[in-house]
């Protein structure tokens, strides 16, 4: 394996790892986004495994050391698993997440105590500023949140849009059809009444960008494909319900 580089955004890199094993004849992506910014961020830690060939690829772009937060979806080994790796080699940083997420499991599980953010509350990064925004269930657990860079319009999403393959970094071709086919093989979405007016709530940010956990992100209409994602959901929910 190794860790491809792209900036897909003044100032943020995708960090990618193709795994072929899983889903082949695909595979699945692995994503980091690194925020380069006085106080730099980096979005995913990846699995601990991963930690070498990811590490090495944000010192092509900076020192870790310079790194001062690490942010994730939620707490899961893809998402955060190498997160004490990444507190050891960046004496600085500190893992931000939401209020839920730091008292049922960060709290005890991170190095060092993390910081919480309120739902809307802004991380000034110096030159960019995170937005962070608490999507509880969406796509799966509680303590679910994602993060939006607003001086470029990027919306972190998670694992919002997961899709299979090794497609380009950055892509202006929908992503929502192969988002469906994705949920409708993993069926990884937990299904609420919540889940359609959260991704509505995202869809009213109107970025210019999605930056996805799994496969290429997004450029263009981010507001068309949340939306589109959210009536798929809500007639999911409608159908399960019935």
């Amino acid at each position: 394996m190794h860790t491809d580089i792209q900036e897909i955004a003044p100032g943020i890199y995708r960090l990618s790892t193709l795994v072929a094993e899983i889903a082949p004849p695909l595979g699945f992506t692995f994503n980091q986004f690194l925020v380069d910014a006085d106080r730099p961020l980096l979005f995913h830690c990846g699995p601990r495994a991963m930690f070498p060939l990811v590490s090495a690829a944000v010192e092509n772009v900076m020192p870790v050391a310079k790194l001062r937060w690490i942010g994730f979806g939620h707490v899961e080994s893809d998402e955060c698993g190498s997160m004490n790796q990444w507190l050891a080699a960046a004496p600085d940083a500190q893992v931000v997440h939401g209020q839920t997420a730091c008292m049922v499991s960060l709290n005890d599980l991170a190095d060092r105590p993390p910081r919480a953010l309120a739902h809307n509350e802004v991380l000034d990064l110096g030159g960019k500023r995170v937005r962070y925004l608490d999507t509880p269930h969406v796509p799966h657990a509680w303590e679910s949140g994602v993060m939006y860079e607003e001086t470029t319009g990027t919306l972190f999403c998670g694992d919002l849009f997961t899709h299979l393959g090794n497609g380009p970094a950055i892509t202006e071709d929908s992503i929502l059809e192969p988002a469906i086919a994705a949920e409708e093989a993993f069926q990884a979405t937990a299904l609420t009444p919540m889940t359609a007016p959260t991704l509505r709530m995202l869809a009213a940010l109107a970025p210019a960008r999605l930056a996805v956990m799994h496969g290429s992100s997004f450029r263009g209409d981010c507001a068309g494909q949340l939306s589109r994602l959210a009536d798929y959901y809500e007639k999911a929910h409608a159908a399960k319900s019935a």
